[in-house]
């Protein structure tokens, strides 16, 4: 009898391999001029049941690619005449592989406006796998409520990952995510404002977006990120190999985070620029931080102190001003400072602990005689005024070399920058600077 009324009425439409490709939105109102205007006949459905369907919203944009969704199974249920439609859905999240699942309203359907079309329903992710990103790892999960239009979602949710990991350590760290960002359903562009992140026991917070690209396929993911007060042991953690980390200390970080789309491992493809300070900071290896400690000392001129393990354990205090790209860390202006030492370096720092190449100066406040004891302060003492200089007890050209596990820390007269290079190839040319 239903298929006698008018409208016909149907209960339930159940279909399977449903391929739906919704046209760019500069096309559609050609398409809609194209349509027949013969008689129509309005079919009234209460319940729809799809398996194994795709979405594709297409657009005409430079350099952006189809918005595709795989969209496992489906149920719309009408709830009135012009009312929004309810739906659960289960759809496959291709990257990071995983579970989506989601209820909520959706319509009425805006046919001359899709993108004004309403949305609004909860959100489960569970046991996204992080490894089909190359270059990090994990399983996470996420939750959340969304709401707004096709093409300005509001989305409010947390992600929870306890085991998540980048290939240049291989360490499992917890990682917790609250997050606030503006989504275009239409073009899968998200816009992060903001995502708050917890790294063992850091937070840092991140403005930015995540854009889909065509060449390479893939998200650029472009972010300020701030830390305003962190533990430098728990980035250590996570980024480098070295265990325990190298330090602990106070961290603060303002730093440019742009991730290129591809399918190069993410410390290949990262690239970083900012400025950072970390205060505070102790050397978990007792041998770094025993010749901290002497260097203390002695630089305050105070060399029969130095002589002994006095257990003061120095803090040092380091700032800098940074760029990352190819797994490669370049330190255009470094600091390091402990009571009686500042040491002004540039260099280079590799990821993966295998490259430490610093030169710089090194000023003390004490001279260079009074820095040691007995013949030979006596012998050094003809030196104090050819160290002495710029306000300083003591200047000298210094170098950290060799790996992380193994750095070396000296003297370094010979290096084509230092002071004293220069002055043997001025002196070479007929120049002289004091």
């Amino acid at each position: 009898m239903d298929l006698l009324r008018s409208p016909m009425h149907v209960d339930t439409v159940y279909v399977k391999g449903l391929s739906l490709n919704v046209p760019p939105r500069e096309q559609r109102g050609q398409i809609k001029n194209m349509e027949s205007e013969g008689g129509k006949i309005k079919i009234v459905v209460d319940s729809f049941v799809c398996d194994s369907a795709q979405l594709v919203i297409n657009t005409l944009r430079p350099g952006k690619l189809p918005l595709e969704f795989d969209i496992e199974s489906l149920r719309m249920t009408r709830t009135g005449a012009d009312q929004p439609l309810r739906f659960d859905a289960k759809l496959i999240n291709p990257k990071p592989v995983g579970n989506i699942i989601s209820s909520g309203s959706f319509g009425p359907w805006q046919a001359d406006s899709p993108r004004d079309t309403p949305v609004h329903g909860t959100y489960s992710f569970d046991n996204a796998d992080l490894s089909t990103i190359k270059g990090i790892g994990g399983i996470l999960s996420s939750t959340g409520q969304y709401g707004g239009t096709l093409d300005n979602i509001v989305v409010d949710g947390t992600t929870d990952t306890p085991d998540f990991r980048v290939a240049t350590s291989g360490r499992r760290v917890p990682l917790h995510t609250d997050f606030h960002a503006i989504v275009d359903g239409t073009s899968g562009d998200t816009y992060l404002d903001p995502v708050k992140a917890k790294i063992l026991d850091s937070w840092l917070v991140a403005n930015g977006s995540v854009v889909r690209m065509k060449d390479p396929k893939g998200h650029r993911v472009e972010l300020d990120v701030v830390i305003a007060r962190g533990k430098i042991e728990n980035l250590l953690e996570l980024a480098v190999r070295t265990n325990p980390p190298v330090m602990k200390g106070v961290v603060q970080l303002n730093t440019k985070f742009d991730l290129p789309s591809g399918e190069h491992d993410v410390s290949e493809r990262l690239k970083l620029a900012g400025r950072f300070g970390i205060s505070q900071a102790h050397f978990a290896n007792d041998k770094i931080q025993n010749k901290i400690d002497a260097l203390s000392l002695r630089s305050q001129g105070k060399p029969k102190l130095a002589q002994n393990d006095t257990g003061e354990n120095v803090p040092s205090d380091l700032s800098g001003v940074f760029n990352l790209e190819n797994g490669v860390i370049s330190f255009s202006k470094l600091q390091y400072e402990i009571p009686g030492t500042r040491v002004d370096l540039t260099g280079k720092y590799s990821l993966d602990g295998n490259q430490f190449d610093f030169h710089g100066t090194a000023r003390m406040d004490a001279r260079l005689s009074h820095m040691v004891t007995g013949w030979r302060s006596v012998l050094l003492k003809p030196a104090d005024p050819f160290f002495s200089k710029h306000g300083a007890g003591t200047e000298i050209p210094v170098k950290v070399i060799g790996t992380e596990s193994e750095p070396h820390f000296g003297t370094d007269f010979g290096h084509k920058d230092s002071p004293a290079a220069t002055v043997e190839a001025n002196t070479k040319t007929g120049t002289y600077s004091k």
